[in-house]
């Protein structure tokens, strides 16, 4: 069946590959790994427990920040991506730090096709869900290379701090929905890139919505059994210009602590 969202998913590659070297130059988890660290979250860790020994892969693992971290940790480790020029900045920092990791080229809805074998851990996380048209088809694919007994893994920004923005006066306002739409949104170049704020991409992204029923029932309709989501309200990233850095590199809200979910974490086992 032809893609219909294949323009989408081009304009999202080339965006990609286009500020792939912005984050090698810009991503403090980046520095972190030069200097012996690790760029995994205290939560992600003690969720997914010890790794030691255990094959790893990790779906949309951009510039392969996580993934090495992973190896660091003592995973036997694939990344896979869609980014020619993010695959190269991670091939680049793995040889810089001399970790083993494998990296792929792949659409990910075309992965069963390219990469062979199973895995322990499947695992991905920090801003992957918005860039999948079908999230279904990505939890039957995440299956597929899962070992029976194995887990799939996720840190992700909670839906819900998709729909809202900040008002010059501090509050949150209910503006974007927080259902799923077949659409995409199409956001226009202009706004300054995330990860470094002198730099203004020059491609538009299109993104999709998937709200908290999307994503558990896409995990159980792909026939594997729910562990857990948690929830957290802070986040990895500064989403909003009031939030404040607390500790290991998270952004909260003060005033409204322990009110709002912005983060969850989800781990499924295949029977």
């Amino acid at each position: 069946m032809p893609n219909p969202f294949a323009h989408a998913e081009q304009a999202n590659q080339s965006l990609w590959d286009e500020i792939a070297p912005i984050h090698a130059r810009a991503y403090e988890e980046v520095a972190l790994l030069r200097q012996g660290g690790s760029a995994l979250d205290e939560i992600e860790l003690r969720e997914v427990g010890d790794v030691r020994g255990k094959t790893l892969l990790h779906l949309q693992c951009h510039i392969g920040t996580d993934t090495l971290s992973w190896a660091r940790q003592g995973a036997i480790v694939t990344g896979v991506d869609f980014s020619a020029e993010s695959l190269a900045q991670a091939r680049r920092l793995q040889q810089e730090l001399g970790l083993s990791a494998t990296f792929l080229q792949a659409n990910v809805y075309e992965l069963p096709g390219i990469l062979k074998g199973q895995f322990e851990i499947v695992y991905t996380s920090r801003g992957v869900l918005c860039w999948l048209r079908d999230l279904e088809e990505w939890a039957r694919v995440a299956a597929h290379f899962m070992r029976p007994g194995g887990i799939l893994y996720l840190l992700e920004s909670h839906p819900f701090s998709h729909v809202m923005e900040e008002t010059p006066a501090g509050e949150l306002a209910i503006t974007y929905p927080y259902f799923h739409s077949p659409e995409p949104t199409r956001w226009d170049v202009g706004d300054a890139d995330y990860a470094d704020a002198s730099y203004v991409p020059q491609h538009p992204s299109y993104e999709w919505q998937w709200s908290v029923s999307d994503i558990v029932n896409a995990v159980l309709a792909a026939g594997l059994s729910l562990e857990f989501l948690h929830e957290y309200d802070h986040l990895f990233y500064k989403a909003y210009p009031g939030m404040v850095e607390g500790p290991a590199r998270s952004y909260s809200l003060p005033q409204y602590a322990g009110k709002l979910p912005l983060l969850f974490t989800l781990r499924a086992r295949k029977p």
